[in-house]
């Protein structure tokens, strides 16, 4: 079998699940997109090939949420043991990081780096360290920041620093490609414009119209000056004095929250206000199918997925022409603009925009333009450390300088670890492939690269460790349509079992024979079987965990 690897990507940021928004959700859905776009040809044997592990994700830790797990469709997440330090941020550590970083860069063969959003300091230091040891990397900026105020001078000076020595990088919209090179001073030709999407399949309208006799206002946003909270609280009581059906449903939290508390108490607003806290992503579209206008008063966006995820639920946001009202940022351009909302209603149909969105708005599409981003920045040259240093020396006069001293620091402890901890003492991970053949029978290959390692004269340097057979009839496994609802479990355990590797050698597994493991296989699949209620053809169940050799 062909086993040629496409990109490994290692997605980092200090942004992601558990914690919910819309960095987190641009990374969780593009990587389940490139997972899919792992799919390649295998004419001999009649079946397409899914590969697992193409996509990798590096965060911090949340809570007791530490170490490595597993989400939807075997997508892999580290937490690393840092605690974030203020608003979901892990303290900088400059090199503190390194050494974990370079483990995982090994250990799971990643050929790319990809950071999200400025303000993540594990991506600043996830993409300096990727660099001094030769990976190419790539960065997309998600958000729009000033240059005046002391916090956004200190960030933009960052950001030049990081992007100094940057493969490509990505931008959400055309405005944030312009914000960034300006901020930055990185040369246009090298930022591509890749905007995000939103899951139209999750996020669909009411089956049944509301009525149009109460108006419900629904926001749903970080309750933070700079999505505009200020201006929440001088919008809402106008509108309701203006419109007496109108009523508004907010969901969020944030520092701004006690001012809408207050001004609800302030106005006697709390029968038409209604206040949700945090809302779990998993409850959106309930609430926003509960209303009939969207309303996002950011003062600033680079490309809101919130106003996707409305829009796709038929509601009346920011998008075309036809299904836009903009505004100011001004409470009562706001009221003129909400007026104007509620004149359009009566005529906006909710499944032909869920249907505008599903053309317009896909990850699919973003996945497949970001792979090309990622082609670009294969392509570009290797450098050395003194032939890159140049480019820092052009960040200022002093700050330049300073930028060469960190990188030379930074290359001497890569020096460091690796006589400390040679590569060959790390251990790598080993694939893991779903193939469908045309009977949609599902078979699960985990492939072993030892690196050469031989057992009993042979070289084991790829062997199929796994082989699980499932039907494709029966239900909880994959219907006809195609659709795997139960792959990710085994995928988990099969992953699990093998990443025991991390405190039981192989060695020790072939030493003591292959028939205790073939059994445990067995008991793992036949338990999944049984919890999923599985009926098989010919009432016979057809389980074989085989362990082969080519």
């Amino acid at each position: 079998m062909d086993q040629q690897r496409k990109h490994t990507i290692l997605m980092v940021s200090d942004f992601f699940y558990p914690n919910f928004g819309g960095v987190e959700s641009h990374i969780y859905y593009l990587s389940q997109c490139l997972l899919k776009l792992g799919h390649k040809t295998e004419p001999d044997l009649n079946a397409f090939a899914f590969k697992i592990g193409l996509v990798v994700v590096m965060t911090h830790s949340y809570g007791k949420r530490t170490g490595v797990r597993y989400v939807t469709n075997g997508l892999k997440v580290y937490y690393v043991p840092w605690r974030a330090f203020l608003m979901q941020n892990t303290l900088p550590t400059f090199y503190l990081t390194l050494p974990i970083i370079r483990t995982i860069l090994i250990r799971e063969r990643i050929s790319i780096v990809h950071g999200h959003q400025a303000f993540s300091t594990l991506c600043h230091e996830a993409l300096m360290h990727a660099r001094t040891m030769g990976y190419k990397v790539v960065f997309t900026d998600h958000s729009l920041y000033g240059f005046a105020d002391v916090g956004s001078i200190h960030m933009n000076k960052v950001l030049q620093f990081t992007l100094a020595d940057i493969s490509q990088a990505i931008c959400v919209s055309h405005t944030s490609k312009e914000n960034t090179v300006l901020r930055s001073g990185i040369t246009p030709d090298r930022v591509f414009v890749v905007p995000n999407a939103v899951d139209t399949a999750m996020f669909t309208p009411s089956t049944c119209r509301l009525s149009c006799d109460e108006i419900v206002i629904v926001v749903i946003s970080r309750l933070v000056y700079r999505k505009g909270a200020d201006l929440l609280v001088e919008v809402i009581p106008e509108v309701c004095h203006l419109f007496s059906n109108v009523r508004f449903i907010v969901g969020g939290d944030g520092p701004k929250r006690v001012r809408l508390e207050e001004m609800r108490e302030k106005h006697s607003l709390q029968d038409r206000v209604e206040m949700l806290g945090a809302v779990p992503h998993a409850r959106v579209r309930s609430v926003l199918i509960s209303g009939h206008i969207f309303l996002n008063s950011s003062l600033t966006e680079a490309f809101c997925i919130a106003i996707l995820e409305a829009a796709s639920c038929g509601l009346l946001t920011v998008l075309p022409d036809d299904m836009v009202v903009l505004s100011e940022p001004d409470p009562g351009d706001m009221v003129h603009a909400i007026r104007k909302a509620i004149v359009m209603l009566p005529s906006i149909d909710p499944y032909a925009m869920h249907q505008r969105m599903k053309k317009l708005y896909s990850w699919h599409d973003v996945a497949k333009r970001t792979e090309i981003v990622y082609d670009r920045a294969l392509q570009s040259s290797d450098e050395n450390l003194l032939r890159r240093l140049p480019r820092y020396l052009k960040c200022g006069s002093w700050a330049g300088k300073m930028f060469c001293l960190v990188m030379i620091v930074n290359f001497l402890l890569w020096c460091l670890l690796d006589l400390w901890q040679p590569v060959e003492s790390i251990e790598e991970v080993p694939d893991l492939v779903f193939i469908r053949n045309e009977h949609e029978d599902v078979r699960i290959f985990v492939f072993l690269r030892l690196n050469g390692f031989r057992w009993r004269g042979m070289d084991c340097s790829q062997w199929v460790f796994g082989d699980a057979f499932i039907p494709s009839s029966g239900s909880g496994f994959c219907n006809r349509s195609g659709k795997f609802q139960w792959i990710s479990e085994v995928a988990f355990i099969f992953r699990r079992v093998f990443d025991l590797r991390q405190r039981i050698r192989f060695r020790f597994v072939f030493r003591n024979g292959f028939g205790g493991l073939r059994l445990f296989c067995f008991v793992i699949a036949l338990l999944l079987c049984v919890l999923n209620s599985v009926r098989f053809e010919s009432g016979v169940s057809l389980i074989r965990m085989l362990v082969s050799f080519d």
